[in-house]
């Protein structure tokens, strides 16, 4: 098992979750310039229709992931990370094979089913972290799969986009190759990080179900506050998926190959704050301080998203909206600072089923809000609706940082006895 205080074997057990998110990142990133494209074929062109059909998909895949996601963590603080992880990357590639392979609508929504029950390599890297890292270096090794994230999104949408321009199936069975392959990575090589003698001593169905989880949280009253930071913050994140492509393709025109460059610009810039600036950032204003200043940043390029009539002014607010990835890593080290090894587990399921909470809504609200104003009916033409949305969700996340967002206090030192 891995030791904190065996540098050497922590360094690489961190190189391992790194290649694992990284690979499983590539693999989502490869699709995501052409699955709302693929949709639209579906149903025949219709854009409007088809932003309304990806705001389906995406309330779809977070609700499974509600349910699912707390029983992924509480498996893993029983049986260990190791396990979970590898499940999670051989569903996900059986399931990029099957999207590759659906011939209508209805076996492409069951691909995305499958892909959510699988998806828990995520929330387990994030336990595992949090076993072999010290406490004060966590939101440095956390900045460091987040630069895993932005480097799998500099290469896989860009990928993804060159070869959906030679067939819209074709990014599907690279995702498919590349999820696989990180499962035969992680078998032979992805070590455990959780000791037997500190797993919880069975599996709790209690938190193991998401209202359960949800009551976990309740539980940890030190983390609520936190808590509710992870959850308006993803909200806004699914303005994303729910309605770039299609946003972009309306308002400035780009296809495939422009949203897979402006994603690897994404990427870039998320490398870079992740893999160089948060680690000497929370060092110098702490962590709360970090936390906020992503906050709003977010916000401020949300706007700017939102507002931008041309491609020029929205990719003026990729550097802004880019320090926005240094409050996650912030929230998860402050998080994980409160709770103790045997429920980190349980605790990163639970937030991960906030995450899902927060997705079955938020695809909806933005994908609608897209859908409504660019269509027939629209009350104004903004098809930047969405964008501005989700800015006023990083706004109010910043209120509640604000409030709540504390390292724990030292336990108080006992009385000197006078005698």
């Amino acid at each position: 098992m891995i030791s904190v205080a065996d540098g050497g074997a922590r360094r690489a057990a961190l190189a391992f979750i790194f290649v694992t998110v990284l690979v499983d990142v590539l693999a989502f990133g490869v699709i995501i310039p052409v699955l709302p494209h693929l949709i639209e074929d579906f149903v025949g062109g219709d854009t409007s229709r088809a932003a309304y059909w990806v705001g389906v998909f995406g309330t779809l895949f977070a609700a499974i992931q509600f349910v699912c996601s707390p029983i992924q963590g509480a498996l893993s603080d029983r049986y260990g990370r190791r396990p979970v992880i590898l499940l999670s990357c051989l569903g996900l590639g059986l399931d990029f094979v099957l999207m590759a392979l659906a011939p209508s609508l209805g076996w492409l929504l069951l691909g995305r089913v499958i892909s959510a029950m699988t998806s828990a390599s995520f929330t387990t890297a994030n336990a595992y972290i949090a076993d072999v890292t010290d406490p004060a270096q966590r939101a440095k090794s956390f900045g460091l799969v987040g630069a895993a994230f932005g480097l799998g999104f500099i290469v896989g949408p860009l990928l993804g986009g060159v070869l959906g321009e030679i067939h819209l199936r074709l990014p599907f069975w690279a995702a498919a190759a590349l999820a696989l392959l990180n499962f035969l990575y992680g078998w032979f090589v992805l070590p455990e990080s959780l000791p037997r003698e500190r797993r919880a001593p069975r599996f709790d169905w209690a938190h193991a179900n998401p209202l359960g989880a949800l009551r976990l949280l309740a539980h940890q009253r030190q983390v609520l506050g936190l808590a509710a930071v992870v959850f308006l913050a993803n909200m806004a994140h699914y303005v994303y998926p729910s309605t770039f492509v299609l946003y972009a393709d309306v308002r400035y025109g780009w296809g495939q190959k422009e949203v897979g460059y402006v994603l690897a610009a994404v990427g870039v810039l998320s490398v870079l704050v992740n893999a160089v600036l948060i680690g000497r950032l929370v060092r110098r204003i702490g962590e709360r301080r970090a936390l906020l200043l992503g906050l709003a940043c977010g916000a401020a390029g949300f706007a700017v998203y939102g507002l931008a009539a041309s491609g020029a002014w929205f990719l003026a607010g990729l550097p802004v909206s880019a320090l926005w990835a240094i409050a996650a890593p912030a929230t998860q080290a402050l998080i994980t600072r409160q709770v103790g090894a045997e429920v980190q587990g349980r605790i990163q399921g639970a937030l991960m089923s906030l995450t899902a909470l927060a997705g079955i809504a938020a695809p909806a609200l933005f994908a609608g809000a897209f859908g409504w104003f660019i269509g027939p009916r629209a009350p104004l033409p903004l098809p930047g609706i969405a964008f501005l949305l989700a800015g006023a969700l990083l706004l109010l996340a910043f209120a509640v940082a604000w409030r709540h967002a504390r390292l724990p206090q030292p336990a108080a030192a006992p009385a000197a006895d006078p005698a």
